[in-house]
């Protein structure tokens, strides 16, 4: 395995993810950086950041996908961008394993690496999940969530079977967070919107559940926020079971822990993320989550202090709350977070780069949360005040349209929505997606027509 080293004899930046916190971290070294000063290298399997809090609005489509992702080498002109996956970090010679998709693995050096790589599912042993469910953490499990959802439909629309047709539109969400409360409520909406373009079926045809093991939902929001949401989503029948657990899914046979069975066709899991795994290939210091220790000022550091040439923010780094008010003393894993820490990290980087002491510390008092639910729904909290409806759901739009990177993408996510409150929301399913080659192929197999 071949080491590649830095051949224009600068220090090397290395990135090792390019979501949200990498790719801006990266713009800021590079609107700063002198010439010739460094090197700034991304790694990340994507050509792409995804903007994850889009995701449920691109699988409810109220988002075209691609205006929910942003490409990393258009907007990070002067960086190196590799597309591969970091497999080993060897942080005590400074080096790390990138295996690109397809093709042989190679070391690449490094003189300050910084650790973007955010978060992944947290999946629990249930039997059946690794088999039928799906995540909502990356564009394309979105697009094929949506595709999945309105070609059931359209099945469900020809069949006679009660029992078929009610597995078919039978969609089952775990996890009462943000995440699952988002994509539960946008998928929803748009199930009822494509429920009235179908002569055979009915509301009642449809049935959304949601399986949450806490007493509660969106532990970010007050209480009462809390109960309102649960309210509302009854009031738009669907099932909320709290301080309930999947128990079994397997061959879409859900068993819950309140000894209710029933068939679903559609099984989606966002109970909780993790800490990236590549972190446990590494040499670098872990808290009992699974995430690199950082001080304030984002340098990581172990027992022993500072781990020199080591930086980490966003999912992937236990950040301290200088605020007091995140859970357990750590930021919360969210965009509103990892927005801000990417230009102190980036701004201390260079400090420390340039032989600097003095470091920025990382604070941020949240301003709130917001959330949609569907077209004209949503739930907002800032400080004690508390909003519901149209208002939440405009305040929602509002700042995640303007937190996407980029003018481009805003533009186009902006203009996607108007054009969708004009024209209204596109309910055309793409099928095969997962098999692309399938009528080809079948044409390519079909017996010749026979001789006159």
């Amino acid at each position: 395995m071949a080491l590649i080293r830095n051949s224009k004899l600068r220090p090397r930046i290395l990135i090792v993810g390019g979501g949200y916190l990498g790719l801006v971290t990266a713009q800021n070294l590079l609107k700063n950086l002198g010439r010739g000063e460094a090197t700034v290298t991304v790694v990340d399997p994507n050509p792409y950041m995804t903007y994850a809090p889009f995701l449920p609005e691109v699988a409810g489509g109220s988002i075209e996908a691609r205006h929910a992702i942003v490409p990393l080498r258009r907007n990070l002109k002067g960086a190196e961008v590799v597309i591969g996956s970091v497999r080993n970090i060897n942080h005590a010679e400074k080096f790390v394993t990138i295996e690109p998709e397809g093709d042989e693995a190679f070391e690449l050096d490094y003189d300050y690496i910084v650790l973007a790589a955010g978060a992944v599912a947290r999946a629990l042993p249930i039997p059946g999940l690794a088999d039928e469910a799906i995540g909502l953490k990356r564009i394309e499990e979105a697009v094929a969530l949506r595709d999945h959802v309105l070609n059931r439909l359209d099945e469900a629309a020809l069949m006679e079977d009660d029992e078929e047709r009610r597995k078919a539109l039978t969609f089952v969400f775990v996890g009462g967070g943000f995440a699952g409360i988002e994509a539960l409520a946008e998928l929803e909406d748009m199930v009822r919107a494509g429920v009235r373009e179908r002569e055979t079926l009915t509301d009642a045809d449809v049935r959304f559940v949601l399986v949450e093991a806490m007493p509660r939902v969106m532990p970010e929001v007050g209480e009462a926020q809390a109960r309102w949401v649960v309210d509302h989503l009854r009031s738009r029948g669907i099932d909320v079971y709290l301080e309930t657990f999947l128990e079994d899914c397997t061959d879409k046979v859900c068993k819950l822990s309140n000894g209710e069975q029933f068939t679903a066709d559609t099984i989606v899991w966002n109970a909780g993320v993790k800490a990236n795994p590549v972190l446990v290939d590494s040499d670098l210091p872990l808290d009992d989550r699974g995430r690199v220790t950082v001080r304030a000022d984002l340098r990581v550091e172990d027992e022993n202090g500072v781990v020199e040439g080591a930086w980490a923010a966003g999912d992937n780094a236990a950040v301290p709350d200088l605020t007091g008010d995140g859970p357990g003393g750590f930021c919360v894993p969210n965009a509103q977070h990892a927005v801000r820490q990417a230009p102190v990290l980036a701004a201390n980087l260079l400090a420390s780069l340039r032989g600097e002491t003095e470091f920025k510390q990382y604070y941020h008092k949240s301003l709130g949360v917001v959330a949609g639910m569907g077209l004209w729904k949503g739930v907002s909290q800032m400080g004690k005040t508390e909003l519901r409806g149209p208002i939440a759901w405009a305040m929602h739009r509002a700042y995640h349209g303007y937190a996407i990177p980029t003018v481009d993408r805003k533009v186009r996510v902006f203009v996607n929505w108007g054009l969708n409150l004009v024209l209204g929301r596109d309910l055309t399913p793409v099928k095969d997606l997962d098999v692309p080659r399938k009528n080809f192929v079948e044409a390519a197999n079909s017996k010749p027509a026979p001789k006159k």
